[in-house]
């Protein structure tokens, strides 16, 4: 490639996309810790009570009909910075999603579940995907009596990936 193009060698890549990104010996973390920050500023919670979950197990999100409507562009704003946000937060997809469905008629209730994820996204505002190095792969090699050959490969089971929070 270097005989086509033109390349530089500028360092280790901390910074991609919106991404930081963190290179260990053990594996490659990954956090929006930074747009996560702005994102709490941009919509005032900076100062709000942090929560323990992104949705309380006995919300019930629907239509909600007879509730208040709110500003549109506003809520809409919310869920697509959200979604652009699960992509090193994969704990808040479920709850994005549900709030995701209410796009086109939200009201308070739906606001509010919005809001509340943001509080979630405060007291855990570190946390990213850890990636592991994968060093061993095992090939296993079976002969047939046909002498059709098989190869399999393995990974370790403790390798993949996990949420991890920085500090």
């Amino acid at each position: 490639m270097e005989s086509e193009f033109e390349m530089s060698m500028c360092g280790e890549l901390t910074f991609f996309l919106g991404l930081q990104v963190k290179q260990l010996n053990t594996g490659l973390f990954l956090s929006q810790t930074k747009y996560a920050e702005n994102l709490i500023k941009k919509f005032g919670l900076e100062s709000k009570k942090v929560v323990n979950n992104s949705m309380s197990t006995t919300t019930k999100l629907g239509e909600d009909k007879d509730g208040k409507s709110v500003d549109p562009t506003l809520y809409r704003s919310m869920i697509g910075s959200l979604l652009y946000l699960t992509a090193s937060r994969p704990d808040i997809s479920y709850s994005v999603g549900v709030c995701a469905r209410f796009q086109a008629n939200p009201k308070e209730s739906h606001l509010e579940a919005v809001r509340r994820i943001l509080r979630y996204i405060l007291g855990t505002i570190s946390c990213g995907i850890f990636y592991t190095l994968i060093l061993m792969w095992r090939l296993q090699a079976t002969q047939m009596l046909t002498g059709e050959v098989t190869l399999r490969i393995e990974r370790p089971p403790q390798e993949g990936v996990s949420l991890l929070e920085t500090t």
